[in-house]
């Protein structure tokens, strides 16, 4: 039996939509973090692959993962610069070949003519301070991510200029 036929027999004999159980749905948050956690596999990164989405009115409004420009060869496939560099994890964040996932979440709403004010960011890794002045200057009010990220500065940035920071187990 299919669930059209299940509906059926059950309007047939209750003959109300007042006693159909009400199944429990995981809620807004969890859903749009595991789609960040989904986009965040599309990454190239050898280190970290971060997905970030940006809703607004429970809609994405865009997308994006951690990677080099367009055009630019994969790190996975020439390397990490920074590897090579000896560079540590939250320092000199330009020294990559890569765009964060927020960076390019944003120049993909960017490309597309879609305003971010007033929007949430769903984020698998905490923001670096980088990504946390974008953040703000895009008008984005709220950010929600999963993991720790090594950069002090961002918390600084998001408390003074009053975007809500949610982490999320």
């Amino acid at each position: 039996m299919d669930k059209r036929e299940e509906v059926e027999i059950y309007l047939n004999n209750k003959g109300s939509l007042k006693n159909i159980p009400n199944k429990t749905r995981e809620d807004w948050d969890q859903y749009f973090m595991e789609v960040a956690e989904l986009v965040s596999q599309r990454s190239t990164c050898v280190h970290r692959k971060v997905g970030a989405i940006i809703v607004k009115e429970k809609r994405i409004l865009a997308t994006g993962y951690n990677q080099p420009p367009s055009g630019f060869p994969h790190c996975n496939v020439i390397g990490c610069i920074r590897d090579d560099l000896n560079i540590k994890s939250g320092e000199h964040q330009e020294i990559c070949y890569g765009l964060h996932a927020e960076q390019n979440a944003l120049m993909q709403a960017a490309k597309f003519g879609i305003n971010t004010s007033d929007s949430i960011i769903y984020v698998t890794h905490q923001p670096c301070s980088v990504c946390a002045r974008l953040i703000i200057n895009a008008g984005i009010k709220k950010v929600l991510f999963k993991k720790e990220y090594p950069d002090a500065l961002t918390k600084l940035f998001f408390e003074t200029c009053g975007i809500e920071i949610k982490v999320i187990k």
